[in-house]
């Protein structure tokens, strides 16, 4: 049998970044930025009030106080937005709004608090009860950016703050690596839609639910999510209207060693079935449809997810320049635990702290179709292929699912 090991390094080559893009900042979030973000211009782009107030030179108003205000004459108001600002001539005041531009000739602004003005209406004069010095309350024209400098850097994240930033500069395109274009596929004619009633023998389909979630999950953008019955023509049909538009195609069932196994019977040839060392998860398959990668995943719920996490999550978050492996920790084992010698097994946990320790306790049956377990699980507890037995206060490796 295959290691896990070799298998990932096999569909780590398939899975391949696509060329970088340029989108609108609002559609970019959470994408890895392919080049630098340079300045063009400045942040604040000119001097602007930090306040509601009034600006003025700040040796009129150096003596200003409650006891002996400072009455000057209000020549001009300057709302937020407006471009024809008026120089301030000494001994007058203009009422300002904060990130209105600074008339030029002020020197300070004083907040409305520190004066006897009702800001809801303009006056003809205005008291100020409190000096401000120099430069007080004014936010200067590059304090934030300064144009040329590279504020974002290629690989990092986009993050609300970060388009933000792009927004704020006037940027209407950013150039990013993309997300992945993957079709998921669900075979078996025993599947029917969630809502439609059973008949003897049916299940609801949820694999391709859940495959598509989990591609999402990671960042990537599904194309399709289509349920296919055991017939060949049937699933080559359905392979060939979707897979122009993929950049990776997924499948789940239909690669055992059964009858009726329909990805096998379709695909062999080019697709490499293999068995990998792994529970669950065993039957594996991988190669190239039409020129786009295919990577064929056993039909079991449990195995199918297990499956996308061990091998597909890393190349696909890698593709998009984003961290490649689930957080890994290790944590002292709660319980004695039994698993297969020849294989790696990947068992189900719940992962918390004691005092400090990372403690795991298995979850459930290892069986592969045992999905409610893994639906309430935090964690994978990894467990080295030769390995038989596991002592509970053992050092067990751990795959937090919690976070990213």
């Amino acid at each position: 049998m295959r290691s896990v090991e070799e298998h990932q390094q096999v569909v780590a080559g398939l899975v391949r970044a696509r060329a970088a893009v340029t989108m609108a900042p609002g559609d970019a979030l959470g994408l890895v930025l392919a080049g630098d973000v340079v300045a063009g211009l400045s942040l604040p782009g000119f001097d602007n009030s930090a306040m509601d107030g009034f600006a003025v030179l700040a040796t009129d108003i150096a003596a200003a106080s409650a006891e002996n205000p400072v009455t000057l004459p209000v020549t001009d108001d300057i709302p937020a937005g407006r471009t024809d600002t008026q120089p301030l001539k000494p001994g007058t005041a203009q009422r300002i709004m904060t990130g209105a531009p600074l008339p030029p000739g002020a020197t300070t602004v004083v907040p409305v608090e520190s004066t006897d003005a009702d800001f809801s209406a303009s006056a003809a004069q205005v008291q100020i009860r409190a000096a401000t010095k120099d430069g007080q309350h004014i936010r200067r024209a590059g304090e934030d950016v300064a144009a040329g400098t590279t504020v974002l850097r290629a690989g990092q994240r986009l993050t609300p703050a970060a388009l933000g930033l792009v927004a704020a500069l006037g940027l209407a395109e950013v150039s990013v690596l993309p997300r992945p274009r993957v079709l998921v596929m669900s075979t078996g004619t025993e599947l029917v839609a969630p809502g439609t009633p059973l008949l003897p023998g049916q299940i609801y389909e949820s694999n391709a639910v859940m495959l598509a979630a989990a591609v999402r999950d990671v960042g990537a953008e599904v194309i399709a999510s289509t349920m296919v019955g055991d017939d060949v023509d049937t699933f080559l049909a359905a392979l060939a209207a979707h897979a122009g538009q993929a950049d990776l195609i997924i499948t789940t069932g239909g690669v055992s060693a059964g009858a009726y196994e329909v990805v096998k019977d379709a695909l062999g040839g080019q697709v490499e079935f293999v068995k990998v060392a792994m529970q669950p998860g065993m039957p594996q398959g991988c190669g190239r449809v039409a020129g786009v990668p295919i990577v064929t995943l056993p039909g079991n719920p449990v195995s199918a997810l297990v499956s996308f996490e061990v091998f597909l999550r890393p190349p696909l978050r890698a593709a998009m320049g984003l961290p490649a492996d689930r957080p890994r920790i290790t944590a002292t084992l709660a319980e004695d635990l039994t698993s297969p010698a020849g294989k790696r097994q990947f068992r189900r946990g719940v992962l918390g702290f004691e005092k400090g320790q990372a403690v795991v306790t298995s979850y459930g049956p290892p069986a592969s179709h045992h999905l409610r377990w893994l639906a309430s699980s935090n964690c994978l507890l990894d467990i080295p292929r030769g390995v038989d037995k596991v002592a509970a206060g053992s050092q067990v490796d751990v795959w937090d699912l919690s976070t990213s």
